[in-house]
């Protein structure tokens, strides 16, 4: 029997989030995802007159490949993927996993010659830059397992999770576009946390489910060299196969000058991948009603409503603050009253409080107005 979830949100994948349209190219991309999705999304870009392109990845498969990869082979194989991203219009990720920790056995080089030799230049160089593009989740047993639900619970969440209004959640978002884009100073306040940096003259980008499905926040990017203080991230996250239940970090003039997490070796690891890994590329606010705890799984635990993600690594174009990076790890702290709260603070102005945000203008983006 066919899910209208799932032809619901097919539906809002082309028609909303990549805005496809008669003849453009339309790539979609699924990793460990079950047909009947893939499907319905191809099913809605023909319906518009677009022309679909699918690739099936299989994780298990990737990660044999991955395990003795050669510089040469991974430079080809990006090579070729990139041209053929280049001749895309609009790009639909599908990432199903059946195990989350499917990459733990390849080795660290490995996964670091993956993200800079073929990951950079085919995502961040082409993807990202040159086509209207979506990525999002697919609700596997495996996610049901990190989020503590059963499978048709989890369902059940997600198509809530991913079938939000992003349409009035995109409206409401202006006001905090707007104060974050005329902010200077910017103090994070939470227990273990006391980090002040600037976000002046960066640009504020909101996603509202034109990028990524589930969708939720407003982002920026310090100011590269002005990130002073303390953060520990209070939500667990999955980089490159490790779980890590927490990551602190120490900032002198944005750069990283003491980090510590729960397996500090492979943390140290990931900010030694290239020297753009040391500073941050992007802070945002998590603004999903629907999201309220972590489930293991960062494209939902980054939408954590009243959390921020701090991220080192690479910036966005959109956003940019001049960091490069191959790296781009976004840690989550969570400041809702339940996870130890918090304060943000907007040149001297309190403007949310324990993960609800206080001034009137913003209010719109607390959950109880989203939901209604």
């Amino acid at each position: 029997m066919k899910d209208e979830r799932a032809v619901k949100l097919a539906h809002n994948l082309i028609n909303y989030s990549v805005a496809a349209k008669k003849g453009d190219k339309v790539l979609i991309e699924a990793f460990d995802v079950p047909y009947p999705l893939v499907v319905e999304i191809v099913k809605a870009a023909y319906d518009v007159g677009a022309l679909p392109f699918v690739k099936n990845i299989d994780k298990r498969v990737r990660a044999a490949l991955l395990d003795g990869a050669t510089e040469k082979q991974l430079k080809l194989w990006a090579k070729h993927d990139a041209a053929f991203m280049n001749d895309m219009d609009c790009y639909i990720g599908l990432r199903g996993a059946d195990n989350a920790y499917e990459d733990s056995s390849v080795p660290d080089k490995q996964m670091d010659m993956y993200n800079s030799m073929y990951n950079h230049p085919v995502h961040n160089d082409v993807r990202v830059k040159k086509t209207r593009w979506c990525v999002l989740r697919y609700p596997s047993p495996s996610m049901a397992q990190l989020a503590c639900m059963s499978t048709e619970a989890f369902e059940d969440y997600y198509f809530n999770v991913c079938n939000l209004d992003y349409r009035k959640m995109d409206k409401a978002m202006d006001p905090l576009k707007a104060l974050m884009e005329r902010t200077d100073k910017v103090h994070i306040i939470a227990p273990g946390t006391d980090l002040k940096f600037s976000i002046k003259g960066i640009p504020a980008v909101k996603c509202s489910g034109n990028m990524n499905i589930p969708d939720g926040e407003v982002y920026t990017a310090p100011v590269k060299n002005s990130v002073n203080g303390v953060i520990r991230y209070n939500t667990p996250t999955v980089y490159n196969g490790t779980k890590f239940d927490w990551v602190e970090l120490e900032f002198k003039d944005g750069r990283i000058i003491r980090s510590d997490s729960s397996d500090k070796a492979k943390s140290d690891a990931i900010f030694s991948t290239d020297d753009g890994a040391k500073y941050v590329g992007e802070f945002s606010f998590g603004l999903n009603p629907f999201i309220t705890k972590a489930i293991g799984d960062i494209l939902f635990d980054e939408k954590i409503c009243g959390s921020i993600h701090f991220t080192p690594g690479a910036s966005y174009d959109d956003a940019y603050n001049g960091n490069d990076s191959a790296v781009h790890w976004d840690l989550v702290l969570n400041q809702s009253s339940g996870a130890g709260g918090g304060k943000v603070i907007f040149d001297g102005v309190t403007i949310r409080e324990n993960g609800l945000f206080v001034l009137d203008e913003l209010k719109g983006l607390n959950p109880e107005n989203l939901i209604k």
